[in-house]
């Protein structure tokens, strides 16, 4: 196994945390659980570390892209760029949250206005997953870049409409 093989398994992680932490914490905020809240956080932390793992795996499987046929220089740095962004808020998510239990634990006046903000910048954290993951999956999935969808449709495709 090899930093790409890690990279493929890990490289979800920094995506699905957060999406499954924001549902945990709106759950929280309806059933007013502080329980569920600290649960979000740590899962928002989870998702920062694994963050960590998925930009070094991915710095690291680079190395092994620049020699396939596929390679595209401008995909690669374009993913890379988007990952980077992405990380850099993931980590402040992460940051957020450990505060956010800390102060909820702790009972503080202001843990209410820190669970709303966490909240607010989960949505921006995620948009911006949403668009490393587009990018990294653009590599080597043609299917699914933009250009690709623009194209025109092979044959069979076109004459199965037309039926």
């Amino acid at each position: 196994m090899n930093y790409a093989h890690i990279h493929l398994t890990v490289n979800h992680f920094p995506i699905i945390f957060p999406m499954v932490a924001v549902i945990v914490l709106i759950t929280g905020f309806i059933f007013k659980s502080e329980v569920m809240k600290r649960t979000a956080y740590f899962i928002f932390a989870l998702g920062a570390i694994s963050t960590v793992f998925a930009i070094i795996s991915g710095e690291k499987a680079a190395g092994y892209t620049h020699t396939m046929d596929w390679f595209q220089k401008s995909l690669v740095h374009e993913h890379h760029e988007s990952a980077e962004f992405f990380g850099i808020f993931s980590y402040i998510l992460g940051l957020l949250s450990v505060v956010a239990l800390w102060a909820s634990w702790k009972g503080k006046q202001f843990s209410k206005w820190l669970s709303y903000i966490v909240l607010i910048f989960s949505f921006v954290t995620m948009f911006l997953a949403k668009n490393a993951g587009s990018t990294g999956g653009d590599i080597r999935h043609t299917e699914i870049r933009t250009e690709q969808n623009t194209v025109e449709q092979p044959a069979n495709v076109e004459d199965e409409e037309q039926n």
